[in-house]
């Protein structure tokens, strides 16, 4: 594929997405500008966030003066977004449901995709149930992995207290290096990793969240910003909220153009590895599936099996703000 320059690029992502987002258009037109021109995104290195990257740079096209991109200690989670040092980011479902239970300052906004994450482990491990007794690496405590592995835990009745060994790394790398040494037997990784585990050959794939029932039907990331940022800017919420949903439709329509953005930005510097990771993910989701459900499902198992207090009636009543993504869905005819 021939490298494109970042002025064609946003053109042709920009009328691929559908109505633009450029002052001169009709949706935007109707709207009052937006009370703020800076908005403050939370970085997460992994591939499965493209839609994130490319609505950055649909945003600069309507003109938002600042767009920072801030680092994060993936141990922070979307602590981050709670604590006001980032205003959106990209997460995934289970690991912001402790955070809504306990009454953080955070919001889901809008359902993106399935998948992302693949369990592997060691040849005794076939199934999750045989699990039980055996050593998980994580990253820390309450980190995506986390939360996500124990739901998958309770799913098939076991009590992710009591029935597996945790073994905390300090970071991702480490979770999956304590896998790759044979210290843990199992590790849950998302793009680029579970690429680079398949091409050492390294492990087998017990649970595939993209491919494997029930965790394909439920969104794995979604869109989640700061209750205060909401709250205080709701016209530039729906601006942002918007450029999401574009970005996400380039992904689903055009991977090999996302794949191409997130090599030339230095996201994924590989670009076989993005466009792998692109490629696999169902970004048509939003158009069809309804977040509230992906919550449900997820916090009924944490709530079973006491990790979070709350019931899923009560998370997704004070957690998210469904008022834009219906009215995106009705403007982008989803």
């Amino acid at each position: 594929m021939d490298r494109v320059d970042r002025r064609d690029f946003l053109a042709r992502s920009a009328a691929l997405a559908g109505a633009s987002l450029l002052p001169f258009s009709a949706s935007v037109r109707a709207e009052p500008p937006p009370e703020i021109k800076k908005i403050r995104f939370l970085h997460d290195p992994s591939i499965c966030i493209a839609p994130q990257y490319l609505a950055i740079e649909l945003l600069r096209l309507a003109e938002f003066a600042e767009l920072p991109i801030v680092d994060n200690d993936p141990a922070l989670g979307a602590n981050s977004i709670a604590d006001g040092r980032a205003d959106f980011g990209m997460y995934d479902v289970p690991m912001l449901i402790p955070m809504l239970d306990t009454g953080k300052s955070v919001v889901v906004l809008a359902g993106i995709h399935a998948g992302c994450w693949e369990l592997f482990a060691n040849p005794r491990v076939q199934a999750i149930r045989d699990l039980k007794g055996k050593t998980i690496a994580i990253s820390a405590t309450e980190s995506s992995e986390h939360i996500y592995i124990a739901s998958m835990l309770a799913y098939v009745g076991l009590n992710p207290k009591k029935h597996v060994n945790w073994s905390v790394s300090g970071s991702y790398p480490d979770s999956m290096r304590l896998f790759v040494d044979g210290k843990a037997d199992a590790f849950l990784g998302f793009p680029p990793q579970p690429q680079e585990l398949r091409a050492k050959k390294i492990g087998r794939v017990i649970v595939n969240t993209t491919q494997d029932r029930p965790w394909s039907q439920y969104y794995c990331c979604i869109v989640a910003a700061n209750k205060d940022f909401v709250r205080n800017y709701p016209v530039a919420t729906k601006r942002v909220v918007r450029a999401y949903l574009k970005a996400t439709d380039i992904c689903a329509r055009e991977p090999q153009r996302a794949a191409r953005f997130m090599a030339d930005k230095g996201y994924e510097p590989r670009y076989d590895i993005a466009l792998d990771g692109v490629k696999a993910l169902p970004y048509s989701r939003w158009r069809e599936a309804n977040p509230e459900d992906s919550l449900r499902f997820h916090a009924l198992r944490l709530h079973e099996v006491g990790m979070i207090k709350s019931t899923p009636q009560k998370i997704i009543a004070q957690g998210t703000d469904w008022r834009f993504l219906n009215e995106l869905k009705k403007e982008l005819k989803a």
